[in-house]
């Protein structure tokens, strides 16, 4: 019996698969591998013969075209195994509402709750069958719920040969969470020339749009010395820090932001007396807010040592990835392609933007022009995750409906 999305998603977040922004290997944890050696053999089980894990984690593999037409444009679906960070992603103990009949879920005994006054597509969803973690680890919609729906199109695909198609790859990748996803990808061996990332949340949305990307480091140098002897002359790097880090302002951060608004956020503060380190992320949809937000950090700190005559700090900045509309508005069909499919698949088709980005931000930039699809997950890196069947499903029809697109109208 052919495995439904359901099955396969339950199947797949039993495997931890977080990623470690502290390792430098790729893939950062080995543990990814194993999601990846069991997606080949799924791959293969279904009867795709080129599946195959290679050395850096990434599972490649081919959908066939069966279509006469000469010049189907080669596509590719692609979603990331790796699970964020944030939150703990081991011994994942999905919990199945077969039913919802609506209201705040309660998860378990752990005393968190999904709020429909936080969470109102809840309201969508009823009669739904509604997948919640226990409130002790993340889910892992993010992103398994695009691998499971990725997979179980390219079954209906390889089954269902009156559904014509060009060739389609699919792509698994490694560390997206980490801002590593793609830095191993062979773009030649994949052979695309356009991808759709399944990596979105609400059903009906696709997103051609993301935040511009950098990574902002602060090293501040302080002046040690023996406590006992410090009247006026210990310049303590850790209090330093302390003091930049409280100077920026909300109405700038995660928590103070939303819509089209940028933000910088500090992700990692660490040292001793006489130096610190502060991580930063800096995010906007513009370059010059980007440019903005950096002038911001750097005249804070100044001002902080302006009370420090004997300290100083140097400022770091690393790209990290760029907004996909600059590369996506120089190929529409892409998106309107998108559309069509999504609309086909029963839904009202939502464009958007993400707070965010997405292993198609740097695709994108790297040669294969590649928008967001919805995946149907919420709450994404957090204990509150949760997605519906049927919110899957939709996501399975619309890349069925995309690959029937994109050969009706070569």
């Amino acid at each position: 019996m052919t495995d439904t999305v359901l099955d396969r998603f339950l199947r797949y977040v039993a495997i931890d698969t977080q990623a470690d922004p502290n390792s430098m290997s790729q893939p950062s944890t080995e543990k990814q591998k194993n999601l990846g050696r069991l997606l080949v053999e799924e791959l293969l089980a279904i009867g795709i013969s080129d599946a195959h894990l290679d050395e850096h984690g990434y599972v490649y593999a081919t959908v066939p075209a069966n279509t006469d037409k000469p010049d189907v444009p080669v596509i590719c679906f692609c979603s990331h195994m790796d699970t964020a960070p944030d939150f703990t992603g081991t011994d994942v103990r999905p919990k199945i509402i077969s039913n919802y009949t609506g209201g705040d879920i309660a998860l378990g005994n752990s005393g968190r709750v999904i709020r429909v006054a936080e969470h109102p597509e809840l309201d969508n969803q009823i009669g739904n069958e509604v997948v919640t973690t226990d409130g002790t680890t993340l889910l892992g919609a993010d992103d398994k719920a695009g691998i499971a729906e990725i997979v179980t199109a390219a079954e209906i695909l390889l089954k269902d040969q009156s559904i014509k198609h060009g060739t389609i790859r699919l792509l698994f990748t490694t560390d997206e969470e980490i801002g590593r996803g793609v830095d191993k990808v062979d773009l030649e061996k994949l052979g695309a020339r356009f991808a759709y990332t399944l990596d979105g949340e609400t059903a009906g949305t696709i997103e051609d749009e993301t935040f511009s990307a950098d990574a902002l480091t602060l090293e501040i140098t302080g002046v040690a010395m023996h406590p006992g002897f410090a009247k006026d002359r210990m310049e303590n790097a850790i209090k330093i820090a302390a003091t930049i880090v409280a100077r920026l302002p909300r109405d700038v951060s995660p928590e103070g932001t939303e819509g089209r608004d940028g933000f910088v956020h500090p992700v990692d503060i660490s040292g001793s007396m006489d130096s610190a380190t502060i991580q930063l992320i800096v995010r906007d949809f513009t370059e010059a807010g980007l440019v903005e937000k950096h002038k911001m950090v750097e005249d804070i700190a100044r001002s902080v040592l302006e009370t420090f005559p004997g300290s100083s700090f140097t400022a770091t900045r690393k790209e990290q990835y760029r907004n996909m509309k600059v590369v996506l508005d120089q190929h529409p069909e892409i998106v309107d392609n998108a559309v069509e499919a999504i609309r086909r698949a029963g839904m009202e088709p939502v464009r958007g933007s993400i707070r965010g980005g997405t292993d198609g931000s740097r695709l994108s930039f790297m040669g294969l022009p590649c928008p967001n699809i919805f995946a149907g997950g919420h709450a994404f890196h957090s204990p509150l995750e949760w997605i519906s069947r049927q919110d899957m499903e939709k996501a399975v029809k619309t890349v069925v409906e995309l690959a029937k697109v994109w050969e009706e109208r070569a």
